[in-house]
């Protein structure tokens, strides 16, 4: 037997062995599926109703307008038959491959043989061609209001984006030429880690995006210096150890959405803004909120507002002896911040000094591209989970997010991990991503249907521990910082909400990138600039127009702003006292609990 054939033969041994791997496999993900909870289906998408309407808007659309809807129809004939025709042509004259490709580059389809091979090049094309057409079909649909075309627009690309070909192993040569190379050991290492997913959702999948094994809290992230000086069933208070032998009288609190945990703001000492905080001289305390299960189920809005913030802020006044803190609120924190402040307006309280919002939506007249998920639909499949659950599981809010930019956090993590066979990488960003938390169940739907359905707050009034508050009693000095490609707080509506606050002195700062890219974007790096405005705050589009770009981090802008609101030097505060005893070292027990559900 010569060596080829026993190398042959060696590779068809591998091959098969790894068959039978994956016919075991297949036991194991039959077995994992049948662990999944129920749930209620209109969690899955949007409602037929839905559907309906957009069929029968492109009907009307056909009798109203037909000439309209022939040209869309021929032209995609057209782009097809021409496609075909071009491909044929090719092959006939004896050249193994396509004809040249004259689009625009789509990084799904990086792998040479897209631009090379006629049949992965002809798929290419076609699916381009197909998703195009369906896309300027749903765009052009006039018997929509504008809400409703929205939607149809998103859960179009949604389908669109689903039916690419490098979603499919047979037509994706990157899963293919791998197969191939590791005798279909990528194929069971994928299969593995699919099995792996589904079992630690309970049946459900959703793409683990980070290794979770090459991070640990307080170990390699939030490992910034601090000691946990206060707790309640609500909040972990975390005061943060000084750097500088004097800091700013004013103390700052900076409290995180509870959709996530607060590290994303202390992930690794270069891109912490904790520490950079703390380095610039200021006395640092941060929220821990706790992981709720179902015995939170009644908590609503009003206990996050009196034992979440104002239980923090007046601890902070007991520690530090100030009669006032500056306050920070990031996201739906942010939000909530914004009602604590206005309830203090009304009450007299002058407990806030300053406020700084981090993509911060309190109007949502336009919530930008989350607003598909704020229909009756999905909210009362909300209603109906959590009034059995207790809690909004965080495995529907991390899917619904994922699905906002589903090829870079569904899709392309699916290929590596389940095609490919790849391990996932280690991301600290990633890891946070996955490391979500539940909401309340009386929280979840009062935020959803009175803030950003009915838009409460920014019209007719929103409840406050039995007061009706409006954006216009938030008085106090403030600084907004909204991201200009923000999916989940756009920065439009994060200016309206600015703009309808009672505050004379506002300063509006657009950065750079995305929800957390844009907010998490240290100096040292220069990733990402800014832009600034000082003119009056009258439309989105004027205020940009008329703004000045600065290439570099907004946060050494916003620090000079908050240290002229936080008075002189005094000598640094060390954390815990007789009537504050350190509890914990940071980043504390929250952070990490696991509530059952």
């Amino acid at each position: 037997m010569t060596t080829a054939t026993k190398d042959e033969s060696a590779r068809l041994e591998r091959l098969n062995a790894n068959l039978a791997k994956v016919e075991e496999l297949s036991k194991r993900l039959t077995s994992a599926l049948t662990a999944r909870k129920m749930h209620d289906q209109a969690l899955d998408g949007p409602s037929q109703e839905l559907f309906v309407k957009a069929a029968a808007a492109y009907v009307a659309e056909m009798m109203q307008n037909p000439s309209k809807i022939i040209e869309q129809q021929v032209g995609h004939w057209g782009k097809t038959l021409k496609h075909y025709v071009e491909a044929q042509q090719s092959l006939a004259q004896g050249q193994f491959k396509p004809p040249a490709d004259t689009g625009p580059k789509d990084r799904r389809f990086a792998n040479p043989l897209w631009d090379t091979h006629p049949f992965f090049n002809f798929l290419k094309q076609q699916y381009l061609i197909n998703a195009e057409t369906i896309t300027n079909a749903t765009s052009g649909l006039t018997m929509l209001d504008e809400a409703e075309r929205r939607r149809v627009e998103f859960f179009t690309r949604q389908i669109a984006d689903l039916m690419a070909p490098t979603n499919f192993l047979g037509t994706n040569p990157d899963a293919l030429e791998k197969a191939v190379a590791t005798d279909g050991e990528s194929l069971v290492q994928g299969l593995e880690n699919l099995v792996r997913d589904i079992e630690a959702n309970r049946g459900d999948l959703l793409v683990t995006l980070a290794d979770r094994e090459a991070f640990h809290v307080g170990q390699n992230i939030a490992t910034t210096p601090g000691s946990v000086v206060f707790r309640n069933r609500m909040l972990e208070l975390i005061q943060y150890a000084p750097t500088t032998e004097k800091v700013h009288q004013t103390p700052l609190i900076i409290f995180p959405p509870w959709i996530n945990k607060f590290y994303i703001l202390d992930l690794k000492p270069v891109n912490s803004l904790i520490k950079w905080i703390v380095d610039q001289g200021f006395t640092l305390f941060v929220v821990s909120w706790v992981n709720p299960d179902p015995s939170y189920r009644d908590v609503g809005l009003d206990d996050y507002i009196r034992d979440g913030y104002q239980a923090a802020i007046a601890e902070v006044k007991q520690i530090t002896g100030e009669k006032q803190v500056n306050a920070v609120g990031y996201c739906i924190a942010g939000t909530t911040l914004s009602l604590t402040l206005a309830h203090a307006q009304k009450a007299g309280d002058k407990s806030v000094k300053s406020a700084t919002f981090f993509t911060t939506l309190t109007d949502f007249s336009d919530p930008g591209e989350v607003g598909v998920f704020l229909n009756d639909d999905f909210i009362e499949g909300i209603e109906r989970q959590v009034s059995q659950d207790g809690v909004l599981s965080k495995f529907f809010m991390s899917r619904t997010f994922s699905y906002l930019r589903s090829n870079d956090l569904i899709y392309q993590p699916a290929i590596k991990s389940y095609m490919m066979g790849e391990a996932p990488p280690a991301f600290d960003l990633l890891f946070w991503n996955g490391d979500g938390t539940n909401l309340p169940a009386r929280m979840t739907v009062e935020y959803l249907r009175g803030l950003c359905q009915r838009d409460e707050f920014a019209t007719k009034g929103f409840p406050v521990l039995g007061e009706m508050v409006t954006l216009s009693d938030v008085k106090v000095p403030l600084c907004a910082i909204a991201c200009e490609t923000d999916h989940i707080a756009a920065w439009k509506g994060s200016f309206n909400g600015v703009k309808k606050m009672g505050s004379k002195d506002k300063t509006f700062i657009v950065s750079e990138s995305g929800h957390i890219a844009g907010i998490v974007n240290p100096p040292s790096k220069g990733k990402y600039g800014h832009y600034t405005n000082d003119a009056p705050m009258t439309t989105p589009e004027d205020w940009m127009a008329g703004a000045t770009f600065t290439k570099a981090s907004w946060w050494p802008r916003w620090g000079e702003w908050l240290a002229g609101r936080s008075g002189k030097m005094v000598p640094a505060r060390v954390p815990g006292d007789s009537t504050n005893p350190v509890l914990a070292p940071a980043p504390g027990t929250y952070v990490g609990a696991v509530p059952s559900i």
